[in-house]
């Protein structure tokens, strides 16, 4: 279990870090994944501080539980739509399709 927010933020991004192009996840089901039961909150704060991460963080692939694109100033959007996703009116498009569950992909 982590306990400190530093070690959540660096637990975050090694798990974003992992979801490949062209798929997206939700806040939720990261919080899921690092151990927070309803940690969805500490994911978006992680995601707004990655800039200061020295490897990249592809925050364009965390997306709401209903695939809306939520803090965006159309970057994520256009990250996206380069990898492949389609995106209508800030919304994923075949949302299912795309999603991406950590704790069925990756071994935690």
């Amino acid at each position: 279990m982590v306990y400190d927010n530093k070690e959540i933020y660096k637990a975050i991004f090694d798990v974003v870090r992992l979801i490949p192009p062209g798929r997206v996840t939700s806040y939720g089901a990261l919080a899921k994944a690092v151990g927070l039961k309803s940690g969805a909150r500490m994911v978006g704060r992680a995601m707004f501080l990655s800039d200061s991460e020295t490897l990249p963080v592809p925050v364009h692939r965390v997306v709401n539980s209903s695939g809306y694109i939520v803090n965006d100033n159309g970057h994520r959007e256009r990250e996206l739509l380069l990898e492949g996703i389609k995106v209508r009116n800030d919304k994923i498009v075949d949302f299912k399709k795309v999603f991406w569950d950590p704790l069925k992909e990756i071994d935690i």
